[in-house]
């Protein structure tokens, strides 16, 4: 099993507006930092994305990727790699967990792995700060409330 990543954070607001946000991948490049275009290329019965081309400029690594999504009820979403320039796989998750009143901890676990050589330590470090300026992003998106 490949190793992942994963951190929490608690976001004031109720589990649905977290979810909200996440699922709005138009609006991406305006909070996320690294994606700069994101085109839900196919959608599921429900209107929610299944297929999703983004445009990542993250310094080091530019990519232009599409990912698969799957929707497990109301509180978690998952994706793995479709097609990539620079990634062999990207795989992650986000699950929420309701707090009570409006307070929401977001989960988000992140496995990458790149077509270039990398060490382990590195790949960690870089899944690392990915997460951690996803969530600060979302965090800041959703108590926002835009």
């Amino acid at each position: 099993m490949a190793e992942h990543t994963s951190s929490s954070i608690t976001i004031e607001a109720a589990p649905a507006d977290v979810m909200g946000v996440i699922a709005d991948f138009a609006r991406y490049p305006e909070w996320t930092g690294e994606v700069k275009e994101a085109e839900v290329l196919e959608t599921d019965g429900s209107g929610r994305a299944e297929k999703v081309r983004l445009l990542l400029d993250a310094g080091a690594i530019k990519d232009d990727h599409t990912l698969a999504y799957t929707w497990t009820g109301a509180d978690e979403v998952s994706w793995t790699l479709v097609k990539s320039q620079m990634l062999r796989s990207l795989d992650g998750s986000y699950r929420l967990a309701a707090l009570g009143g409006d307070r929401t901890e977001v989960t988000y676990q992140l496995t990458v792995d790149v077509k270039i050589p990398m060490l382990g330590m590195i790949k960690r470090k870089a899944e690392k700060v990915i997460i951690d300026r996803a969530l600060a992003g979302l965090k800041k998106r959703v108590e926002s409330g835009e």
